[in-house]
């Protein structure tokens, strides 16, 4: 497995353990977890974001759906 190494300031440290441990985690994986999900969180913006420079505003009803495909 790779190691990466991280600086931070003893205050930083000690929020990052406090974090930690207040998930039940290690410190590697505490850092993960909040590094992946945050990661998760921009490519779910950026999703949005180029949807809504695409979006030509068309919206249909419930109706309009059903009838387009046969559903009553």
């Amino acid at each position: 497995m790779t190691h990466i190494s991280l600086s931070v300031t003893p205050e930083e440290r000690g929020a990052m353990e406090s974090f930690a441990k207040f998930t039940g985690l290690n410190l590697s994986e505490a850092i993960k977890k909040v590094f992946f999900e945050r990661l998760e969180d921009e490519y779910d913006l950026k999703l949005i974001e180029e949807f809504e420079e695409n979006d030509d505003g068309t919206r249909y009803s419930l109706a309009e759906i059903k009838a387009e495909f046969g559903i009553q």
